[in-house]
């Protein structure tokens, strides 16, 4: 086995132990008085770290030159959209029943539902288009452009991780800190490719 494919390998297993962890402790009553609560916390609190993650690979090709990252970033993106399938279907069948009336009336009185949805809905192009084949149908600008998406997709997890808590807002506020440092380098490193460009264009008059 190759060093990438085992890495990749490597990647998964530590990707899917939090799930097993979280059914495992469910499974003998380790969740607490709500169970399913504390599970979907858990798996929305997940879907946001492995986004973030998948963030971090750009900014740490660029500052580092760790160019490898870029195989796993995909990965990491896929994690998060896995994350956000368990953590939607767990509030969909366990916590309310599969009932579709209800759900829509939870969608319209509280509004981090509904974000927390948008979120969702605009992930599921970016995990569809995640292959080489999409790359290749779509152009590589196009479907630049498109997985340009996963930054407001990020706000809008941080809004809806910092409107469940309502008071304790310390780890919406890390993860929202996180996203902040993320956009400021995101500005930053293009800031200076412009500045080069715009040097060389000067140089080649």
């Amino acid at each position: 086995m190759d060093d990438l494919r085992f890495n990749k390998l490597l990647l998964a297993v530590n990707s899917t132990l939090p799930l097993g962890w979280l059914a495992y402790d469910w499974y003998n009553g380790g969740l607490g008085a709500n169970p399913i609560e504390y599970f979907l916390r858990a798996t929305g609190v997940l879907t946001l770290l492995f986004l973030l993650v998948s963030l971090t690979v750009t900014p740490l090709r660029k500052i580092f030159g760790w160019n490898s990252l870029i195989k796993y970033r995909r990965v990491l993106g896929l994690y998060a959209f896995f994350y956000g399938v368990v953590h939607l279907t767990t509030y969909i069948i366990f916590d309310k029943g599969g009932d579709v009336a209800l759900i829509a009336s939870d969608v319209v009185q509280r509004p981090f539902i509904a974000i927390g949805m948008l979120a969702f809905t605009m992930l599921v192009p970016l995990a569809v288009t995640s292959t080489n084949g999409w790359v290749k149908r779509l152009g590589g600008k196009r479907w630049a452009r498109l997985h340009m998406l996963v930054y407001p997709i990020a706000v809008l997890g941080v809004v809806h991780f910092w409107m469940i808590v309502k008071s304790d807002i310390f780890w919406p506020a890390m993860f929202a800190g996180a996203l902040a440092l993320l956009f400021a380098v995101r500005f930053f490193t293009r800031s200076k490719q412009k500045q080069r460009a715009s040097s060389y264009g000067l140089r080649a008059e």
